[in-house]
């Protein structure tokens, strides 16, 4: 890739970027790769480029950019991390330092592949631009997985699948997880994506004929109504989400029950204009109450907001469509990726680091540290960190967090150890139930605290998911131990 070609593809992304700085580390690092190839015969320096280029799709800073131009040159050349800082400063030469501590996650043993997670998660609690670089290094290295032999191809694609996409799912980067899975898909799992293709294609082709008219219909109403300024266009649903939701239970493998391989996404200017959308949207096809979400008066702990709502098109079909602003949109795609694209763009309405986000790198960091026996790290972090997720709510309208199969025991600790510690009763959804019933996505929680409660169940340690709920039953444990032994000692 030449200088031109780089310049041309980030400025798409990143007009604003520093050309002369560009070109300085596009030069650096072409003389550091300098006689280097890759397994595809290409020379090395196309490699760090096109990880340059993904972080500006990711909407990410200046920084953040060059870091990725230069982030493979301590590990694979002479030039140092101490070169890099006398040439870039310290805030460049850091990120790359991070990534060259981070080395290579593989899964050659449970020690060391746990070792290289706790460097990982130690990183990103320092800086997260870390991890961003690792994203888009690795999105470039799955599109050249073919070079490389079987074994090897199925080992990153897992690794990707199981490590990579999950967080960034959790920092709320909708678009990078499913570019993640999809490149990795057909190289994990050869033959389940072979079984997707051959029975989604017809439906799918089906769905976007029906999203095509509906398009056209949708357009027309909204213009009629007075709508100006709005985007409208169809979204298929990525393939490995597809492929996970098909083979839940209640789906089966049937293909007919999923409504929503295409959905339609109108952005608009401003929140008002979104219900805007949503009435005339609802007055012209007859919405599915049980299909409707409002994510914007109650946004996702990652930050995401939308309006979702599956509505009857003429023909009887089902129709999902998501409804938000722009600047939405970029927090859905990009997630606290796009705090630093705002941020360095000077724009007033920068989204801050979501709560959620920052909450998560720092459980992260405490998991790794006070778990010091590999084997139960890597069994903790799968369990909940790495698993899938449900959103819960609080009675006041507080939106929670929780591993897929947490229940009202992980709740209440999530909320506070006093309220797991007194938790004598559970409403899910205004109806009592049982504290170790699984939770579900959009249920309602209400903990009903029991002051008279000694502390919690041992028996609670079989039930609940989560490192927190487990770790402060463990301590409440532990407490109540102690005072059994003092009162012994001091009759």
């Amino acid at each position: 890739m030449t200088f031109e070609e780089l310049k041309s593809k980030i400025q798409k992304h990143s007009p604003d970027i520093n050309v002369d700085l560009l070109k300085k580390a596009y030069e650096y690092a072409r003389s550091a790769h300098e006689g280097q190839n890759r397994m595809t015969g290409e020379p090395y320096i196309n490699h760090p480029m096109e990880t340059a280029v993904k972080l500006a799709e990711f909407k990410l800073d200046q920084t953040t950019i060059i870091a990725g131009i230069l982030h493979d040159v301590p590990e694979d050349t002479d030039r140092t991390v101490e070169d890099i800082r006398k040439e870039f400063g310290s805030e460049v030469s850091f990120l790359v330092e991070g990534i060259t501590k981070l080395g290579t996650i593989k899964y050659r043993g449970v020690d060391r592949f746990t070792e290289n997670l706790r460097k990982m998660f130690v990183a990103m609690a320092e800086d997260v631009r870390v991890i961003f670089i690792k994203f888009a290094d690795r999105m470039h290295n799955l599109e050249t997985l073919n070079a490389l032999p079987k074994v090897k191809q199925q080992r990153i694609a897992r690794e990707t699948i199981e490590i990579y996409a999950p967080i960034a799912g959790r920092l709320g980067m909708h678009s990078i997880k499913g570019q993640l899975e999809d490149r990795a898909f057909p190289f994990a799992y050869p033959e389940e994506y072979q079984w997707l293709m051959e029975t989604a294609t017809h439906r799918r082709e089906e769905q976007k004929k029906l999203v095509k008219q509906m398009i056209k219909q949708v357009n027309k109403t909204l213009k009629i109504a007075g709508i100006e300024k709005f985007t409208l266009d169809g979204r298929a649903k990525n393939n490995f989400s597809l492929y996970k939701k098909l083979i839940r239970k209640k789906y089966n493998k049937d293909i007919n029950r999923i409504y929503d391989l295409v959905a339609l996404r109108v952005i608009v200017p401003t929140i008002k204009d979104c219900y805007q959308v949503l009435g005339i949207i609802h007055q012209n096809w007859k919405p599915i109450p049980e299909r409707f979400k409002d994510y914007i008066a109650q946004p996702k702990p990652n930050g995401y907001q939308s309006l979702h709502t599956d509505v009857f098109t003429d023909d009887n079909h089902q129709v999902e469509f998501q409804i938000r602003t722009k600047e939405m949109n970029e927090i859905a795609e990009y997630g606290i990726a796009a705090h630093f694209h705002y941020k360095e763009s000077g724009q007033k309405n920068a989204p801050p680091l979501s709560k959620d986000g920052e909450a998560w790198l720092a459980q992260l960091k405490k998991i790794q540290e006070e778990i010091t026996e590999n084997a139960q790290l890597l069994e903790t972090l799968k369990l909940d960190i790495f698993s899938d997720r449900i959103f819960v709510l609080t009675p006041e309208g507080d939106v929670i967090d929780l591993p897929e199969g947490a229940n009202a025991i992980d709740f209440a600790y999530h909320i506070h150890s006093v309220v797991g510690d007194c938790c004598g009763g559970v409403k899910i959804n205004g109806k009592m139930s049982s504290l170790t019933e699984p939770l579900k996505n959009g249920d309602m929680v209400e903990i009903i605290l029991d002051k008279k409660r000694a502390g919690p169940s041992k028996d609670w340690l079989k039930t609940v998911k989560t490192h927190t709920a487990q770790s402060k039953i463990k301590a409440a444990l532990r407490k109540q131990r102690l005072s059994i032994i003092d009162q012994l000692l001091n009759k």
